[in-house]
Formats: structure tokens, sequence, C-alpha cells
């Protein structure tokens, strides 16, 4: 991690663009901001565990409507 402190007698202004410069050419800013809503794929067993818990609400919900639990609202 890099410090930066201001320089005696530096405006602040002169500061934050020194500062923002710094950030550019590192790179990190952008890095930073390609990772932010970046989402890890699941690994196999994970996927499997959810798609099997998919089909079981799936199962249930169609048992539920065909004995009357549920009613179909989206017609």
């Amino acid at each position: 991690m890099v410090e930066f402190k201001r320089k005696p007698g530096e405006s602040f202004e002169s500061f934050i663009r020194r500062f923002n410069k710094r950030l550019q050419l590192d790179g990190k800013l952008m890095l930073a901001r390609e990772k932010h809503y970046y989402y890890k794929k699941p690994n196999k067993r994970q996927a499997k565990q959810s798609a099997l818990m998919r089909q079981a609400l799936r199962e249930k919900r169609e048992y539920l409507r065909k004995i009357g639990q549920i009613k179909d609202d989206f017609h």
C-alpha cells in the first residue's frame, strides 16, 4: 500500500490531483472497479446442491397445487 502525504506548502487541490494521477498510473482503481461487481461461480457441489433444492421446491409446489392448497394466480 502506498502512503500519500501532503508536501509542505502544497494545496489540498494539488494533493488530490497528485493522488488521483498516481492511482490512475498504478491501475489499482480500475482493478478495484472491475472486481466490484464480480461474482464467483459456484463450485460443482454448490451448483448441484442448489439445483436439487430447486427441484425439490418445484415438486412440493406442484404437489400442493394439485391437492388444492395453492391456487394458480399467474393466469
